[in-house]
């Protein structure tokens, strides 16, 4: 264990100006706070905190930090309080160790539930101060250093997996990746050590093969170079075992196929070099095909710049070059820290500058998702590491992970961008919203101020901004449309029974359902959680007699679908109500405004649209309290297309598929699905979706078909 003279004079070595004092008191305090307590391992627990603040004097911080990584486990496992520490150590260190310290105060139902919690609170913390994350990644790495101590393997399972899919990817983010290989080869022995061991076997083989293989082709690299005029320094590593095993299943190859299992590192003195020394390689050796990446001209999301080359190198071994400045090496190898500006007392605000936007996409999925699992969800999408990089046509530089979309394309350059998103052209031409983008693509984003989301966009969007927003604007919009639709049904069942509606009487009876308000009352209404009648009866008692034998009577289909609509205004309209949220058009009759229609109840999903036709209502003939009137509202606008279904039996002769298309084209329909459903020798029985505008409009493209000589005979289909 370090010693307190130890830790000061790591810290003086790097600053001399550092504050003694500040890191004596929380070396001591932290030592009595944490006391006889003893970890997994048997050790004192107070090594932990010593451990962590030893791993941060390697990157070099400041004296706060130190004292953070000291401090950082009293609050939550000791006596201690955030006012004790803020009153002996002054507000900065009490933010930090607050950011630090996990939510156990609250009550949880699930350990996924805190996870996401205590994540949540860290993502709040560190974008205010990036020192959080910092204490708190090299928290993480000493303890997965000493995982193997604890006995619970489910346990052990958990924390590893947490380290792989969130603080690994938060490593990488801000270029700590020495930390992040760390942290990743640490889990993955915990998690699939089967495949490490073989990983590791694989590689000291190589090594007893090869000897001093790695000095040979430093020494090698070094001369080549130094003959060619480029003054260079070249450092030889084994890639980690989960580094390697990860490329093999990425790319599907075997270990020997692999051109990167070591990797080299030549740094020189400016960006010019850096070109050169590339040229020289290529020169001197054979590349290996598609292995070269310029992260100088286009660097990665966390900063990192440098040129990759894979050529099959000296003693003919594939190897990979990282070619880069010192400047570059420094902060690929230390990330944010190699920034560092609290030298001057002056933390950097992070959300600040391209190389953090990452972050203010974090923060903005956290103002989008309403609960701590789903932010958590979200946040891993926006982690994953195999990234793709695409430009505006103004020529910024978008990266996105793999196989992400035009939509998250759009949601990454605006939110507004993605919300209005009605098309997109990718490399000039025009491509579906749900095609998969790939490097270099050019994406060209066309908007509209009058379109918004669609719910069907959640199933294809990969990163987590997107679909966090996406998410939020159908539970808020849904929501809404549940109000108007609760409003709606609750004036007609008032109607019914002859009393007036009024927000005085649903105000009176909110606390009867436990609601809030009469919008939280009328949007449990329209889900079909509460019943209108039951609200009509919470106001006017007495009337639940008069429904209940109403009810009670099991009502003919005939006599049911003769009632819809009688009362006059009773029906209500369903303009405006987007299908898929409070509104569900039914898919076995595909109802098409024109047609007489019924509402069906379904507890929880709203109402489904039938025609009063459909003989899925035979089902429902006993539970008249579901169904209520609905008609298509007169005014609503007749360019929303709607989806109908059409039976037909076509000649299996060559070109009637083209007749069947050009007719519906020729009158401003359009197939959005085909089925053949049965084929003979002489005929095709098919069902075709055509979207159209109403009744009439599928009237007008039924008859046109009809009058075609290669189609027998076409009806519209009820099921």
């Amino acid at each position: 264990m370090m010693r307190q003279f130890q830790l000061v004079e790591a810290i003086k070595a790097y600053d001399p100006n550092a504050d003694e004092d500040i890191i004596n008191s929380a070396y001591v305090y932290s030592m009595k706070a944490h006391g006889s307590q003893v970890r997994a391992s048997g050790d004192p627990y107070f090594s932990h905190p010593l451990e962590v603040a030893g791993i941060l004097t390697g990157y070099r911080l400041d004296v706060a930090t130190i004292a953070t990584a000291l401090l950082h486990d009293t609050v939550e496992d000791t006596g201690s309080t955030l006012s004790v520490i803020e009153k002996n150590f002054g507000p900065e260190i009490a933010k930090l160790v607050d950011g630090v310290t996990k939510l156990s105060q609250i009550e949880m139902q699930s350990d996924h539930s805190k996870q996401a919690e205590n994540f949540r609170k860290l993502l709040l913390a560190m974008s205010e101060d990036i020192r959080v994350l910092l204490v708190k990644l090299a928290d993480r790495l000493h303890n997965m250093r000493t995982l193997h101590f604890i006995k619970d393997e489910q346990k052990r399972r958990r924390i590893a997996t947490e380290t792989m899919e969130i603080y690994a990817p938060l490593a990488e983010r801000i270029g700590m990746q020495e930390l992040k290989n760390e942290l990743d080869d640490l889990a993955f022995a915990e998690l699939n050590p089967e495949a490490r061991n073989s990983v590791l076997k694989r590689l000291d083989f190589l090594r007893d093969e090869g000897g001093d293989l790695i000095k040979r082709i430093v020494a090698e690299l070094e001369r080549v170079l130094s003959e060619a005029g480029v003054q260079a320094k070249v450092y030889g590593r084994e890639k980690t075992p989960y580094s390697i095993w990860r490329k093999m299943q990425l790319k599907d190859v075997s270990f020997e196929q692999l051109s990167d299992i070591m990797a080299f590192r030549v740094v020189v003195k400016d960006v010019d070099e850096c070109y050169k020394a590339l040229g020289v390689a290529h020169n001197a050796y054979r590349v290996v095909p598609e292995r070269f990446k310029d992260y100088i001209s286009v660097p990665k999301p966390n900063g990192y710049r440098s040129l990759h080359t894979g050529i099959i190198g000296p003693e003919r071994h594939r190897i990979e070059l990282q070619i880069r400045t010192t400047e570059m090496h420094e902060i690929a190898d230390r990330g944010v820290a190699a920034h560092w500006e609290y030298k001057q007392g002056k933390p950097a605000n992070i959300t600040e500058g391209k190389h953090y936007r990452w972050l203010r996409e974090l923060l903005e999925i956290l103002e989008n998702a309403e609960e701590p699992e789903e932010f958590l969800e979200h946040t891993k999408l926006e982690m994953f590491p195999d990234q793709v990089f695409c430009f505006t046509p103004k020529g910024e530089l978008i990266n996105l992970p793999k196989d992400a979309t035009p939509v998250d394309f759009a949601y990454a350059v605006h939110t507004e961008v993605g919300d209005r998103c009605v098309s997109a052209k990718i490399n000039g031409r025009m491509a579906p919203l749900k095609s998969a983008l790939k490097n270099g693509d050019q994406v060209d984003i066309v908007t509209s101020k009058n379109h918004t989301p669609s719910p069907t966009w959640e199933r294809f969007v990969v990163t987590g901004k997107a679909r966090a927003r996406i998410r939020r604007f159908i539970r808020l919009k849904e929501r809404d449309q549940y109000i108007e639709l609760g409003h709606a049904m609750l004036e007609r069942a008032f109607l019914e029974e002859n009393y007036p509606l009024t927000e005085k009487g649903l105000k009176g009876v909110l606390k009867n359902f436990q609601k809030d308000s009469v919008d939280d009352l009328e949007a449990e209404v329209g889900n079909g959680h509460i019943s209108a009648r039951d609200v009509v009866e919470a106001v006017y008692p007495g009337t639940r007699k008069k429904a209940s034998a109403k009810s009670a009577k099991v009502v003919p289909l005939d006599h049911a679908r003769s009632q819809q609509g009688k009362k006059e205004g009773s029906a209500i309209p369903i303009k405006g109500l987007i299908p898929g949220m409070a509104v569900h058009y039914a898919r076995c009759c595909h109802p098409l405004p024109g047609d007489r229609i019924v509402g069906i109840i379904t507890t929880g999903k709203g109402v489904t649209i039938h025609t009063i036709d459909c003989d899925t209502l035979e089902g429902l003939t006993n539970e008249p309290e579901r169904w209520i009137d609905v008609s298509w509202d007169a005014g609503a606008s007749k360019a929303e297309a709607h989806v109908s279904r059409v039976h037909l039996i076509v000649l299996n002769v060559p070109g009637s598929l083209g007749d069947l298309s050009n007719v519906i084209a020729r009158n401003n329909g359009n197939i959005s699905n085909l089925k053949i459903t049965s084929r003979q020798a002489d005929f095709f029985d098919m069902i075709v979706d055509i979207e159209v505008k109403d009744v009439k409009h599928l009237s007008e493209i039924i008859a046109a078909l009809r009058a075609t000589p290669a189609i027998n005979s076409v009806e519209r289909a009820k099921g």
